[in-house]
């Protein structure tokens, strides 16, 4: 696990809170959040419950992103990109990006994940390669949509939001699979 945050060489935006029945600031993440998918035992791929307050003014959308940069890519991991998330909305339950976004509000919806599915992919750190970092993002945006096709990457949804952040509320878990 490196010790590198992957938003310091991104343009600086307002902190917020982001909270969570589900997951606690850098704990390990449930076995409930942890991917079955690929194989983890007691994985279920359940996306974390997020609430969030204190956004900054001019907010009028949100994009929850979850990433590990310490996955063993070269590039990190992208496990859930949900945008379109309307400004009046501040939370989303636990279980919200499973295969439907059935949990997700009106007008959002889930981009392809790194696994190219368009779900919440829970950790699945390789056996031995140590622990790694899950940061859970809740962006504050300036346009009610971002522009994004629903089958973009992540990565594209964190370019195309570059100019448009106003704010991040950032929760970081863990996660190991020992050898």
């Amino acid at each position: 696990m490196s010790t590198d945050n992957p938003f310091t060489r991104l343009p600086e935006a307002a902190s917020f809170t982001v909270t969570s029945t589900t997951v606690t600031e850098g704990a390990a993440w449930s076995p409930e959040q942890l991917s079955g998918l690929a194989g983890v035992p007691g994985g279920k791929d359940i996306s974390p419950q997020l609430s969030w307050h204190g956004a900054p003014d001019g907010t009028q959308s949100y994009a929850v992103t979850v990433y590990d940069p310490d996955a063993p890519t070269g590039s990190g991991f992208w496990h859930w990109a949900v945008a379109d998330i309307p400004a009046t909305v501040g939370e989303l339950p636990e279980g919200a990006g499973d295969d439907t976004g059935s949990g997700l509000p009106e007008g959002a919806f889930q981009l392809p994940n790194d696994a190219r599915a368009a779900r919440f992919f829970g950790a699945a750190p390789p056996p031995g390669h140590g622990p790694h970092r899950y940061f859970v993002v809740v962006h504050a945006l300036d346009v009610a949509s971002i522009g994004v096709p629903a089958d973009a990457t992540p990565a594209f949804l964190g370019f195309a939001m570059s100019g448009h952040t106003l704010g991040r509320a950032v929760l970081t878990a863990t996660a190991e699979n020992p050898a």
